[in-house]
């Protein structure tokens, strides 16, 4: 997952959420440390001090924990990755419906188009 950025938001705020879905998406696991704050800010081709904000940020959170002299961690708390895991789409699923409604369909419609394109993925499969 290459890290992207937009203009419309602060780089760090778009860093926090990409590392929120690196999270759940289970390449950085529960529990695992997190590769050091140069590390990563290289890997993104980002500023230290941005990558340190995200983290800072995600700490808050607490997704993230440090410990001291050992790094960063993700945290070992399943139900909190849950619960951001299910926030996020809820996200997704909200951004899409109004797509859908800008289109002129109702949510009804939405549903039904997702269940056809369901179908045919399994037909696929």
């Amino acid at each position: 997952m290459a890290w992207q950025f937009s203009s419309d938001r602060p780089i760090y705020t778009q860093l926090a959420d990409q590392i929120k879905l690196r999270v759940v998406s289970g390449r950085y696991p529960a529990g695992s440390k997190l590769p050091s704050v140069r590390e990563l800010a290289a890997e993104a081709a980002v500023n230290p001090n941005t990558m340190q904000r995200a983290l800072s940020q995600l700490e808050t959170e607490g997704l993230l924990f440090t410990q001291r002299t050992s790094g960063r961690f993700v945290t070992d708390k399943e139900e909190t990755i849950m619960d951001l895991k299910s926030s996020l789409a809820q996200k997704v699923i909200q951004e899409f419906l109004q797509k859908m409604e800008s289109l002129g369909f109702t949510q009804e419609d939405a549903a039904q188009m997702v269940q056809k394109a369901e179908k045919r993925e399994r037909e696929v499969s």
